[in-house]
């Protein structure tokens, strides 16, 4: 499970997606003058360099986050996430993209708190230098499955917990339900985002079954499907559960610039 490295894919079609949703619902924590937990069980390195040999060799920016960069008349959503992107590349060309934890670096206030797991051993060390012992952070290098219950309620029981894992072993789809389910128990009025593939093996498919079992709450489907001639990825998918208020018609009109500025693929929502 060591093995997955971001790097190859950020800012990718499926990250757009992803950190689209992340910075709406951060968003909307932020409506309310009380601070917010926010909890990333794959927090990942922070930052990534488009430049980087990694990224070069799949080149999957170019298709993602790049082309959105050209983008006009985009919804505030959009503009809210395009203007983390840029803050983050003052001084030239897009070449850094900011992940999960950097967006949150960007968008928590000064009350508010977050706890980051990170396993990887290169990621963790990058991520930790990237905080530079920011005081809002606690950075954990643990294991989401042993970690993420034990650190549920936070101290501010109020926020949002993103599940994102890489899902390279089989057993993750299962294994992932479970946290979740674990995780609710523990903290039930969390928001929480979960993030899946939609690959050729429709595993996604069992998954959403077994978390339809859970019954969460207030729980949006958010699919963003578009082809993949080589057999790999066919899209990127949401489980949102304790969603906020009329988070379905925002989501759908932020993306339908987002597949408008790409110029592929489809989304639907549901629940």
């Amino acid at each position: 499970m060591l093995s997955y490295q971001h790097a190859y894919h950020a800012g990718n079609a499926a990250d757009v997606h992803k950190h689209l949703a992340l910075v709406m619902l951060l968003r909307r924590l932020k409506q309310k003058e009380k601070p917010f937990s926010f909890i990333d069980t794959h927090a990942g390195r922070g930052l990534y360099d488009l430049e980087s040999a990694e990224a070069q060799k799949t080149r999957e920016a170019e298709t993602g986050v790049l082309r959105l960069t050209l983008t006009d008349d985009a919804p505030q959503p959009v503009r809210d996430y395009l203007a983390i992107l840029s803050a983050r590349n003052r001084e030239g060309p897009i070449r850094f993209y900011p992940g999960s934890a950097a967006i949150a670096h960007a968008m928590l206030r000064d009350d508010d708190r977050a706890i980051l797991l990170e396993l990887h051993p290169q990621e963790s060390a990058a991520l930790r230098q990237f905080l530079a012992s920011d005081s809002r952070f606690s950075l954990h290098v643990r294991d989401c499955y042993e970690a993420l219950p034990a650190l549920l309620p936070p101290p501010i029981r109020r926020g949002l917990v993103l599940i994102d894992p890489s899902y390279e072993m089989k057993v993750e789809y299962e294994d992932i339900v479970r946290l979740l389910g674990r995780a609710l128990r523990r903290w039930a009025n969390g928001i929480y985002l979960l993030w899946y593939p939609l690959l050729p093996e429709a595993r996604d498919r069992l998954l959403l079954r077994q978390i339809e079992r859970l019954a969460p709450p207030k729980t949006l489907i958010s699919e963003y499907s578009f082809s993949a001639s080589d057999g790999g990825l066919q899209g990127s998918g949401l489980v949102i559960v304790n969603s906020p208020w009329q988070f379905d018609k925002e989501l759908a009109t932020a993306m339908q610039h987002i597949i408008d500025a790409l110029g592929f693929g489809a989304h639907s929502v549901t629940g």
